[in-house]
């Protein structure tokens, strides 16, 4: 089993989608990527911690790999939004990609640079590659909430 790590807006959205990937086998929703310990939801939407809402999921690299899971990042989510994603604005809404191997890194590097070349976007992918932060799980109330909510998430 492997861990990858992803910010790409509302972590109940991008949770769902990531949850219903063959090969994913757990997902978690959290902050990271910011400088208070153990913060709060009201923290983090306050603009003050400069985490992140994030899923990090654990995948079996044999049945899906990382660049699969790059593609449906990319996908479920505009990546050339700074700091927001449709109507939820601010830090802990930038897309980001947290990397826990020099071999992920190299992944999601080469993975812009390609989409940038194939001129994918009108303006340029802003989305951060930076290694794995500190982890803070969320309240339990945001874990799995699409799935509680027998909603299958949001488009973004």
């Amino acid at each position: 089993m492997a861990t990858a790590t992803f910010a790409a807006g509302c972590f109940w959205g991008v949770e769902a989608r990531f949850a219903d990937l063959p090969g994913v086998s757990a997902t978690e929703v959290g902050y990271t990527g910011g400088t208070t310990s153990s913060p709060t939801y009201e923290q983090v939407c306050s603009h003050r911690s400069g985490h992140a809402e994030a899923v990090r999921l654990e995948y079996d690299p044999q049945q899906i790999t990382y660049d699969q899971l790059l593609r449906a990042f990319f996908e479920m989510h505009d990546p050339t939004q700074l700091d927001r994603q449709g109507p939820d604005v601010g830090d802990n809404y930038r897309s980001a990609i947290f990397f826990h191997t020099p071999e992920q890194e190299t992944a999601a590097r080469d993975y812009v640079r390609r989409l940038q070349a194939e001129g994918r976007y009108k303006r340029p992918v802003v989305t951060q590659i930076v290694a794995e932060a500190p982890w803070w799980r969320a309240e339990e109330y945001h874990q799995q909430y699409f799935a509680r909510q027998g909603r299958r998430g949001c488009a973004v």
